[in-house]
């Protein structure tokens, strides 16, 4: 959508504001980004995949490889992104893939889980080998590089995520923000950083703008998932308490302040009988901390830096878009 976005004309009044509590909601911006594209981005490529009539169509595009043709510039803007959401789709089937070992009677008979599973490797594999098969068509060195590092950097980031800690019956990791950013990063941010980057290499822009492009990438999808994060804990009308990753930002920062061995203490004592955790007391014991409005003054940083990354490029309905997407992940109650 990046590429796409840039390359679009527009108006847009005056510069950009930094991010504060109000903004549009994240699915409004996202629909106004897809009308100035001109197509919904999601799934387009699963679409394409079963489509005779864009098949005829990509048919006859090929006939313009090494050509000087327009046309082919534009296919290759388009092809990039729908690659992007061929990997991140991939990689979420695969995520998909549940603990054999870890299974109750409740959760099914072992026969279907475990054919469950064979079915989220193979259609998993099958949308990676499509992706790199699209990859290499578009004849670029340097965006097969970005894009192949970028795998590389969410199978590490998903290692981590699964590595278990050497502490027995450990229910969080040891982790400071600066590590927990580092993982987001290669599990969430790469791809998208370095699917920006390499839209502006196929629009042939300079190292300079290419770098504003991954900055962009990187930061808003780091505001992202920290917004992500904090859903638990700033909801207003949610009724019922919702589970959350004790690995998530506001628990992580609520670590930092607190000391290890207390929130570890404090996990303890929302443990029930049967080991089963009273999310309730504990959400609330990381609300009175530092840890939630810790999480949000790094949402909006990271959303501020996102901004910086886009006064680089003149004002557009491209630019304004791509601004209120950053609003809408940094916009809270």
């Amino acid at each position: 959508m990046w590429g796409a976005l840039l390359r679009r004309g527009g108006r847009c009044a005056g510069g950009l504001r930094a991010v504060a509590s109000g903004g549009p909601p994240w699915s409004q911006v996202v629909s106004e980004a897809e009308k100035i594209v001109g197509y919904p981005t999601s799934f387009m490529s699963l679409r394409c995949l079963l489509s005779d009539e864009l098949s005829n169509i990509a048919m006859q595009v090929r006939k313009l490889v090494g050509t000087k043709h327009p046309l082919l510039d534009t296919a290759r803007q388009r092809s990039l992104a729908e690659i992007t959401e061929l990997i991140h789709t991939a990689f979420l089937v695969h995520r998909g893939i549940v603990n054999i070992g870890e299974l109750k009677s409740c959760d099914g008979p072992l026969k279907d889980m475990q054919f469950g599973n064979k079915m989220a490797v193979l259609s998993g594999d099958f949308l990676l080998a499509n992706a790199c098969t699209s990859l290499a068509q578009l004849q670029n060195t340097k965006v097969v590089e970005l894009i192949s590092s970028a795998i590389g950097d969410l199978v590490q980031g998903i290692y981590y995520e699964n590595s278990k800690s050497s502490e027995e019956n450990c229910l969080t990791d040891d982790i400071g923000i600066s590590t927990w950013k580092e993982q987001v990063f290669l599990s969430h941010s790469a791809l998208l950083a370095k699917s920006c980057q390499a839209a502006m290499e196929l629009a042939k822009h300079s190292a300079e703008i290419q770098d504003m492009a991954f900055q962009y990438g990187k930061h808003m999808s780091m505001s992202h998932k920290l917004h992500l994060d904090l859903q638990p804990f700033v909801k207003e009308s949610s009724s019922d308490t919702m589970a959350f990753s004790l690995n998530s930002a506001p628990a992580v920062l609520h670590q930092e302040f607190l000391g290890r061995e207390a929130w570890i203490k404090q996990i303890r004592e929302a443990q029930g009988k049967g080991n089963i955790m009273d999310y309730k007391k504990l959400q609330e014991a990381i609300k009175a901390g530092k840890g939630v409005t810790s999480a949000i003054d790094l949402c909006r940083c990271h959303g501020n830096r996102a901004l910086a990354a886009l006064e680089r490029f003149p004002p557009s309905e491209a630019r304004a878009a791509l601004a209120n997407i950053v609003y809408a992940v940094t916009r809270f109650p």
